[in-house]
């Protein structure tokens, strides 16, 4: 076993659970957004909804707005958050300002 001054730290990890964090929160935030469409435009009867293209308002705010929203979102926190990172083992010593 090793001991534990010899442990080093990988920052991939760090950067790993940071990009899990954001991605989570999109899948929070996506479920509330289609939650509080749908069943808060959804909650009147049928024949006292509003039309968009033939659907009814939540679903059009729910399923199709809330799809092109949160891919769009999806993207941009692709492209804000992530990083690209080396697959192969870490070797502290090539480590350039935590890019690792």
């Amino acid at each position: 076993m090793k001991d534990s001054d010899s442990f080093v730290s990988d920052l991939r990890f760090t950067q790993a659970n940071r990009e899990a964090f954001w991605a989570v929160g999109l899948a929070v935030l996506n479920f509330l957004w289609w939650y509080t469409t749908a069943y808060g435009f959804g909650s009147k009867p049928a024949e006292n909804y509003t039309y968009v293209l033939g659907l009814p308002l939540w679903f059009m705010l729910s399923c199709v707005g809330g799809l092109v929203l949160f891919s769009l979102f999806s993207w941009l926190m692709v492209r804000l958050f992530f990083r690209e990172m080396s697959l192969d083992d870490y070797l502290p010593e090539n480590d350039v300002e935590g890019k690792g």
